[in-house]
């Protein structure tokens, strides 16, 4: 397969030129063949990594329900998603289990990949819990991680931890070996945060969501990020967090910005009521609350996050790098996030307005 003529996403800039691929990228540059997609006008991009999303179109991995990850794997592909990390939530280690199980066992070629599992706690702060159930909480432990990652297959890539409670930092040391550790939902101070990073931490979940403000005489979890070289999320849906903060974090993080949907299974649905880790949220003007008021996910694809951050006035290429490179990079999917001989033919054409025009995963057209 050969796509003509596109703008082609590579060393983080567009180049005019063509790329060819099989289930793998084979060339990069001016091929002297014809072609078999023309993308005259178009941006050619890596496949988008979203590493934190819980869900969309009515479905939450949470839920354990091996025939939800067929539409969940359709509707990522439909929005330039690649490969996700399936996210879950909060909850009691029965329920997490099956989710585990689904994951583990999932196998389709038709859409987005499941690259893995994101375990968005249960090892957080009661403080900054957000949108997590209390009764769910529990200390960082070792071994409920390790059973829960074994019951996935040893897929879970990714786990968040609020590293001021009690027993967190040998939970860092030991896991951080195994994957990637970031810290979130959590009251830690900028030494507490160190502390986490010193530990093995390299990661921060949706910057500023989630922990204590970046205050000149407390920089906490965010100064702590910069200082110690950790990837960082930010959710882009335009009421998480305002332009001017996302345009400060990318000149304070550049590379290191990683761009999540958070999405819930209300992305990709109307407004109205939905359920979230056994809790009630009500989404109303794409705004996802608990009953009380408190902020939620969010309903927008990481797509949209693309268009929103560019509007809000990053450069294109920031964006693209913050949803394909950065975030493969951040969890160790080093095959898969760039245009590169030899990586996953996972590719995106985008026209001049950002409008999707075709996805390809693994070489593969699904879009």
């Amino acid at each position: 397969m050969i796509i003509k003529n596109g703008k082609i996403f590579r060393c983080r800039t567009f180049t005019d030129g063509d790329i060819s691929f099989g289930k793998t990228i084979t060339d990069i540059g001016i091929i002297d063949s014809p072609g078999d997609y023309d993308a005259s006008g178009c941006y050619v991009i890596p496949g988008l990594v979203d590493i934190h999303t819980h869900g969309a179109v009515g479905e939450d991995f949470s839920d354990g329900k091996p025939a939800a990850l067929r539409p969940l794997s359709d509707y990522y592909a439909a929005h330039g998603v690649t490969s996700y990390l399936a996210t879950t939530m909060t909850l009691k280690e029965k329920t997490l289990m099956p989710a585990m199980h689904a994951i583990r066992d999932f196998r389709y070629t038709g859409g987005a990949k499941c690259a893995g599992i994101h375990l968005e706690g249960p090892f957080l702060s009661y403080a900054k819990r957000g949108a997590q159930a209390a009764e769910n909480l529990h200390k960082p432990d070792v071994s409920l991680f390790q059973r829960l990652n074994e019951a996935s297959g040893g897929q879970v890539r990714l786990v968040t931890v609020a590293c001021e409670e009690e027993g967190a930092p040998d939970f860092i040391r030991k896991v951080s070996k195994i994957c990637t550790v970031s810290l979130g939902h959590t009251t830690a101070d900028y030494d507490t945060a160190m502390a986490g990073f010193a530990a093995g931490a390299t990661h921060a979940t949706h910057l500023y969501n989630g922990m204590p403000s970046f205050l000149h005489r407390a920089p906490g979890v965010i100064g702590a990020a910069f200082d110690s070289g950790a990837s960082v999320e930010l959710i882009c849906d335009g009421l998480h967090i305002h332009p001017s903060v996302i345009r400060a974090t990318y000149q304070l993080f550049g590379d290191k910005l990683n761009l999540i949907s958070d999405s819930l299974r209300c992305a990709g649905m109307p407004d109205g009521e939905y359920e979230l880790g056994g809790q009630p949220i009500v989404v109303k003007d794409r705004k996802a609350t608990l009953l009380d008021g408190t902020l939620a996910g969010s309903s927008i694809s990481l797509l949209d996050a693309v268009r929103n951050v560019t509007a809000f006035g990053l450069p294109l290429e920031a964006a693209v790098y913050a949803v394909s490179t950065a975030p493969a990079e951040a969890v160790g999917l080093h095959d898969i996030g760039a245009l590169e001989a030899g990586r996953a033919a996972d590719i995106v054409v985008l026209d001049a307005g950002l409008a999707l025009r075709a996805v390809f995963v693994n070489g593969t057209r699904v879009v």
